[in-house]
């Protein structure tokens, strides 16, 4: 699971703990209101501080991104698809030609 998706989840678990608990403890409308903020809030930053604690332990190092590797293996494919398609244009002017030639050869 991503850290995002495991802050979602914990953030509307806290939202339908704080409606539950304002239903609970609140004595007027604000007071619900109150609740139901601070126990979403405390949650939030609890998924927050689990997902931040989760990544330091695995030890998850930045590899560079290959740059010149990436960059090298696209350039030989364009070059490779221009050949193809210089191939196939000469295939189709070599079949007209031939069309031409003897008309009564169609495929």
């Amino acid at each position: 699971m991503r850290g995002s998706n495991f802050v979602s989840f914990l953030t509307a678990q806290g939202f339908f703990f704080g409606i539950v608990f304002g239903i609970i403890k609140s004595e007027s409308a604000e007071g619900f209101l109150g609740f139901v903020v601070l126990v979403t809030l405390f949650f939030y930053l609890f998924a927050h501080l689990i997902v931040g604690f989760y990544f330091q332990a695995l030890g998850i190092k930045a590899h560079p991104f290959p740059k010149h590797m990436h960059e090298h293996n696209l350039d030989f494919f364009v070059r490779e698809i221009n050949k193809r398609e210089q191939f196939i244009d000469a295939f189709y002017a070599n079949k007209a030609e031939l069309l031409e030639e003897n008309p009564r050869s169609s495929s």
